[in-house]
């Protein structure tokens, strides 16, 4: 049996209202772009995929361009400098992350066109584009597989690398329902719920088994109060939404290396 430890003192401290700055990547090592909006920004996701890897001993660097409520066509017409530091960096992977699209039609088919438009900007960069599965707001009842199938159907699109984040939530709710991952909004993830899609991203990105890490959680990239019976338990659901939905795939050693309308935001 898990035992939970509150988090309202560190939602409150790390809630969606501020964008955490991220410096470029200067030291050698494989080098992560995240592309995204609140839900990669909250609680400083890529932040916390990078301290993960820190503490297995990996040399993974990550990068963000983010905004409130952007979908990825926002970011390809200059919402955020994503485009430009395809350009000027070299990257193993570009992760890329929008609103839980969990309505067929024109919101899954945006996000596939925009999936494919930054593809040819990530592989003229040398990298591969990843697909970070979200997770339905609670008030959008069960969605959960449309929004899998969502992400699902853009990695394929282009031969990307798809990210079940979100299956990771959806396998540890179905365990223990009453697992804080959301927060206050019932939207944004809590400093949990980052740290389980951050899991799931880490494993899935670098083939290391989120099971044999230390029992040691992280929000915003610094460790957070967590008992290891609680850890223990994201590391076996971020490793079954791996195994469920997908091989994973390891990372490649960094390569040298139009206007649209606008999007429908970020809750697509």
């Amino acid at each position: 049996m898990i035992r939970l430890i509150p988090l309202v003192v560190l939602n409150a401290a790390l809630g969606c209202a501020q964008v955490p700055a991220l410096p470029a990547p200067l030291a050698p090592g494989h080098r992560i772009l995240f592309v995204g909006n609140s839900l990669t920004y909250t609680n400083g996701l890529p932040a916390t995929v990078e301290a993960i890897a820190r503490s297995a001993g990996d040399t993974l660097q990550v990068t963000m361009a983010a905004g409130p409520d952007l979908a990825l066509i926002d970011h390809l017409n200059g919402a955020t400098n994503a485009v430009q530091l395809l350009h000027d960096q070299a990257w193993d992977y570009v992760v890329l992350q929008q609103g839980p699209t969990s309505a067929p039609g024109i919101c899954r088919d945006s996000l596939i066109l925009w999936t494919r438009m930054f593809a040819e900007k990530i592989r003229a960069a040398h990298a591969q584009p990843a697909l970070f599965m979200t997770w339905p707001a609670v008030a959008s009842g069960d969605v959960w597989n449309n929004v899998r199938e969502s992400f699902r159907l853009a990695a394929a699109a282009v031969d990307g690398v798809f990210l079940p984040a979100g299956e990771a939530w959806h396998i540890a709710l179905a365990d223990h329902p009453g697992l804080p991952l959301y927060g206050p909004d019932g939207f944004h993830p809590s400093p949990t719920g980052s740290f389980l899609a951050a899991l799931e991203i880490y494993e899935r990105l670098t083939g290391r088994d989120a099971r044999t890490l230390s029992p040691q959680a992280f929000a915003a990239g610094v460790p957070f109060p967590m008992s290891a019976d609680t850890v223990g338990f994201l590391q076996r659901a971020a490793h079954q939404a791996n195994t469920t939905y997908g091989a994973a795939s390891s990372i490649r050693p960094a390569s040298t290396r139009a206007t649209v309308p606008g999007g429908t935001g970020g809750r697509c």
